[in-house]
């Protein structure tokens, strides 16, 4: 099923959620159709319009954010004076909460990709009436083994890209059994702008490396802003496991999984995700009660790959109806080309 028509806002702002931040929103679709959130990727990415093409405008209410310190949100990471200490899982988790009851909006579907499937998870499980479906893809947890998996495990796939990786760090560093995005973020946060540039330079350069290829190239790393945001943002919540508490080696949210069993869901997997090398998927998928896994041949981490898409466009167009299968907006839909 291809993609919905390219759309634009009806409705967007910036929200007040304390500790100096506000959150940039939109609003986009049927007004009075069914709520759903879409969640980015990162942490430390943005929202992207491509993303409400995933959904049926005649149906849908779909919102869309930056999160704090990413996009359009203020303070941007990429300053060197934004305090991050208020930059966490739990602070993100509240930024939804405050930004559903200012929209007036009592459940809607959660919609995440990557690092936006871990907050989708963790956001489920402490607040689950406020969840009526979750639609995920690129499908992480969050758990440190993932992340050991990103920054350490894969450089025997890419050994190369992951000597110049580890040169970058300080020769102190233990680089052998370290936690290397912490090393990175400390680099990162160096009062040394040159020092800050290189790492997050290095640090997107490895993300980089393990893209499918060819090319092996990622446009948006080449905005300053956005990768020193992206960087600092992403080892700051990688070296600190997410920021999910204790016990996260094998994973907080897989462990918790259970707490889903009255919230259909659906993940949407490549078969060359490298998360799929720790069964992570699997995993969350027998430990969720009632999860449908659908798995896509020869994509990895990647939700716009065609196949993908079709995936995703048909899942939210089921999810548009209700549980016996008739559409609860249909007197709400206009027509809508496809």
């Amino acid at each position: 099923m291809p993609l919905y028509p390219e759309i634009e806002p009806y409705d967007h702002g910036m929200l007040d959620v304390g500790d100096g931040n506000h959150v940039y929103w939109e609003v986009c679709g049927n007004s009075r159709g069914k709520p759903a959130v879409v969640l980015h990727g990162g942490p430390g990415s943005r929202s992207n319009p491509f993303f409400r093409r995933y959904f049926d405008p005649a149906a849908y209410r779909i919102v869309l954010l930056d999160q704090r310190g990413c996009g359009r949100s203020t303070p941007h990471a990429s300053a060197y004076d934004t305090d991050m200490s208020v930059n966490t899982t739990a602070h993100i988790i509240a930024d939804l909460e405050l930004l559903r009851a200012h929209l007036g909006i009592e459940r809607w579907l959660v919609w995440g990709v990557s690092w936006g499937s871990v907050l989708g998870l963790r956001y489920a499980q402490t607040h689950p009436g406020a969840v009526s479906e979750l639609v995920l893809t690129a499908v992480a947890t969050g758990a440190s083994r993932e992340v050991a998996l990103m920054t350490r495990g894969l450089g025997q796939f890419f050994p190369e890209a992951f000597e110049r990786f580890l040169a970058e760090l300080p020769e102190d560093e233990d680089k052998l059994e370290g936690n290397l995005a912490a090393a990175y973020n400390r680099l990162i946060e160096s009062p040394d702008p040159e020092i800050r540039a290189r790492a997050a330079r290095a640090w997107t350069d490895w993300e980089t490396a393990m893209a499918p290829a060819p090319p092996r190239s990622i446009p948006r790393y080449e905005d300053p802003v956005f990768r020193m945001g992206f960087a600092r943002t992403v080892t700051h919540y990688w070296g600190n496991d997410h920021f999910l508490g204790e016990g996260n080696e094998e994973g907080v949210v897989l462990r918790d999984a259970p707490r889903l069993k009255d919230i259909p869901g659906t993940l949407v997997q490549g078969s060359l995700d490298p998360g799929n090398l720790l069964g992570t998927v699997w995993r969350l998928h027998h430990a969720w009660p009632g999860s449908e896994l659908i798995m896509i041949d020869d994509v990895g981490h990647n939700a716009g790959a065609a196949d993908a898409v079709d995936a995703l466009v048909a899942t939210t167009d089921r999810y548009a109806t209700d549980g016996h299968g008739t559409d609860r907006h249909a007197t709400d839909r206009h027509a809508a080309s496809r």
